[in-house]
This record gives structure tokens, C-alpha cells and sequence, in this order.
């Protein structure tokens, strides 16, 4: 039913370096998506915008991910894996080259085109990777997919601080290197087998209920999990540049991304140090680490800690690292080859519904009540989620 191999003809010859390619070319899209963060204060300065904007900047983002998410979740599975992957490159390179435009404009137009091109590739890169995957290997290479898609989330801060701290022009350069990194990316998904025979190009947008019945319990235990790591990366993320200049009076744009790679760094190495957890015990633990961790980062605000700030990053990071390796991996394994594109599609719109929803909602509140006490309150709420996440998960696993 779409499927160039069967499993087994697959898991005979498995293409280690097409998988690598693959990982790659992964890598490189989520850096660019994450890049602009320790840039913002730049873009603050050139263009005299303030926090609000900021956060609108981020909803342009976020309404591209769950754009491209929707309309083309499952188009890999109709008109195969390579053009996807392709296509979502291409956004990736057309958002780096607007962002060298010095008009306000272009930062919510290239904005908007690095949604698209995260929302593309996230479900076709995951699928991509399982399909090359051995039948006995779908669960490791749902891990592989996971690590790829947090230390690409993680570095694009840190390249992105590091230039701008070290180098001239950072509003360039980052981005010129960014379009260098999508060619290359590129050119090595020529290796690259197709997994999957295309059946013409038919775009059918995502339907709510349309995951198939065998995957839905596996699925809604998962995505419970992932909604509440998701919204602490998203807390953590809008609001520590702020907090690190305003509260803790650190300055640099390598600070910045230092700090967020903490936590994006600590969720590849639970992602990794888990793999042999099972998922009824990665998920549950995993959302109480992230109950407990995004506490910690609460209190370190409160007392202008900038070590209990940081340690409360990593230990959320390792609990989310946790829940979403398992449940992605589960969802991976768990959907029919023929539908997988459009199954993970549906998994990361909800973990991307999840990170984008706090920082819209503290960047409103951040203007009416004040960064420390907003940042409290999200903490809190964040947290609570997070325990009633870690209960939900601990029964739908045992049912």
C-alpha cells in the first residue's frame, strides 16, 4: 500500500550513511529555526521594537509550523519521503535569505518561512528515519530522530550567540552560514533511497480523530507527555534572555545561547540515557522531572539565582528528554508505514501547539504585570501541567 519495500527487505539492507543524511540535513533545519533567539536584543536595537513584538515574531513562527504541520503532515506519504525533505530545505534556505534583508518586515516573513520548513520536515525526517530503520530497530531510530531534532533546536542558539559575539556583521553572517549548511544538507539527500512509492500529489490537511485505532491509545499517552515538555521549552525559551539580562545581570549573546542549549542539551542526554527506560516508566518520570525542574527555574527568578536558574533547566530538560523520546519512538513504531508521515505530523503539532502557547501568553503578560511575577506564575502553571501530565500517562500505560 505505498510502500517500496516491506520491512523485512528493508531491515536486510539498511543504509546507515542514507540515515546519516537524513540526520543531517534534520540538524541543519531545526539550527535555523532556533538561531534568531540570542539575536533578538540586535533586532530590538536596530529596529526599536520591544518585548511584544518579540513574541509576535514568535507566533509568525509558530503559525507556520502548524501550518505546514496541517496542510502537508502527510504529504510524504503520498508523493514520497525525498521531496518533502527537499521542499522543507528549501524554506529553510528562503528563510535565511530574507533575514539578510534589513527591513522589519523580513523578520516576520523569514520567520514565518523557518515554520514552514520546521513543520515539513519534523514528521518527514522522523518517518524517514524509522523507514530506514530494520524491523528491530524502529524503536533506536525514533531516538536517533528525537537527539537530532533537540541538538538542532540547541545549536542554532549557540552558533548563532557564538557568531554574534566573536564575529562582524551577526545579522549576517549567522544567517550566510545558516544557507551554506541548507546547500550542503542538500546535496547529501542525493544518497538518500526512497522509501516510499508515490501515489500523486493529493494535499489532504491533517483531520482531528484521523490517527488509526490501533495507534490512538499509544498516541494520546504520548502526546499528553509531550505537551507538557514542550510547554516548558517554550516557558524557558521566552523567557531566559530576559531573565539572564534583567534578573541576573548577565550580558552576551553566547550567555544566551549557552543557557538554552542547558536545557535542549539536557533533553538529548535524557533522550540518549533513557533509551533502554520503557515508555510506561520514560513517560510518567519524565513529567515529574519536568514538575520539578521548571520549579526550580520559578525559584531561581524569584531569588535572582542564576545556579538554581540553570540547574532547574537541566533537570527539566533531562524529564523532557525523557517523555518525548518515548513517546515519540512509540508513535513511530506504532503507525502503519503508509500513514507514519501523517501520525508523527499529528504528534509534533501538538507538541508545537504546546511550546508556542507560553510564549505568546507570557510575552502579553510580561506587559501588563512584569517579567519576574509572570514568569512565577507560568512556572507554576507549567509545573502542575507537567504532574497531572505524569498521573495521566502513568494510567493510560497501565490500562
Amino acid at each position: 500500500m505505498g510502500v517500496v519495500r516491506t520491512e523485512q527487505e528493508t531491515g536486510g539492507r539498511v543504509s546507515w550513511v542514507a540515515t546519516a543524511a537524513v540526520a543531517a540535513a534534520f540538524l541543519v533545519t531545526m539550527i535555523g529555526t532556533t538561531m534568531p533567539t540570542p539575536l533578538y536584543p540586535l533586532y530590538e536595537q536596530r529596529f526599536g521594537f520591544g518585548s511584544l513584538v518579540v513574541t509576535v515574531v514568535f507566533a509568525t513562527y509558530a503559525v507556520g509550523v502548524g501550518t505546514a504541520l496541517v496542510v502537508l503532515g502527510g504529504l510524504s506519504d503520498r508523493i514520497g519521503r525525498r521531496p518533502v525533505l527537499l521542499l522543507g530545505l528549501v524554506f529553510a534556505l528562503l528563510s535565511s535569505l530574507v533575514f539578510l534583508i534589513p527591513v522589519e518586515p523580513a523578520l516576520f516573513v523569514g520567520r514565518l518561512l523557518s515554520g514552514l520548513s520546521a513543520g515539513i520536515f519534523t514528521g518527514t525526517a522522523t518517518a524517514t528515519i524509522i523507514d530506514l530503520a530494520p524491523p528491530t530497530g524502529k524503536r533506536r531510530a525514533g531516538l536517533v530522530a528525537a537527539v537530532v531534532n533537540m541538538l538542532g533546536l540547541g545549536l542554532g542558539p549557540v552558533l548563532a550567540g557564538l557568531l554574534a559575539q566573536v564575529a562582524p556583521l551577526p545579522l549576517v553572517l549567522t544567517y550566510v552560514v545558516h544557507a551554506v549548511l541548507v546547500v550542503l544538507a542538500a546535496a547529501a539527500l542525493a544518497v538518500v533511497p526512497e522509501t516510499v512509492r508515490p501515489r500523486g500529489l493529493r494535499i489532504e490537511p491533517l483531520r482531528v480523530g484521523g490517527i488509526p485505532p490501533e495507534v490512538r491509545g499509544v498516541f494520546g499517552s504520548a502526546a499528553v507527555g509531550g505537551f507538557a515538555g514542550f510547554a516548558v521549552l517554550g516557558l524557558f525559551t521566552a523567557v531566559s534572555p530576559a531573565v539572564l539580562a534583567q534578573v541576573m545581570g548577565v550580558s552576551g549573546h553566547l550567555a544566551v545561547g549557552a543557557t538554552v542549549f542547558g536545557m535542549l542539551g539536557a533533553s538529548a542526554l535524557g533522550q540518549v540515557s533513557s533509551a533502554r527506560v520503557p515508555p510506561r516508566v520514560a513517560l510518567p518520570v519524565g513529567c515529574v522531572g519536568l514538575a520539578v525542574g521548571v520549579l526550580l527555574i520559578g525559584t531561581g527568578v524569584a531569588v535572582a539565582s542564576l545556579v538554581v536558574f540553570c540547574v532547574g533547566a537541566v533537570v527539566a530538560g533531562l524529564g523532557q528528554g525523557m517523555s518525548f523520546r518515548a513517546g515519540l519512538a512509540a508513535v513511530g513504531e506504532a503507525a502503519p508505514q503508509e500513514v507514519r508521515g501523517a501520525v508523527v505530523a499529528t504528534f509534533f503539532l501538538v507538541l508545537y501547539i504546546a511550546i508556542s502557547v507560553p510564549v505568546i501568553a507570557v510575552g502579553a503578560a510580561t506587559q501588563i504585570v512584569g517579567l519576574v511575577p509572570t514568569t512565577l506564575v507560568f512556572s507554576v502553571v507549567v509545573a502542575l501541567l507537567a504532574a497531572v501530565a505524569a498521573v495521566l500517562t502513568r494510567r493510560a500505560v497501565h490500562d
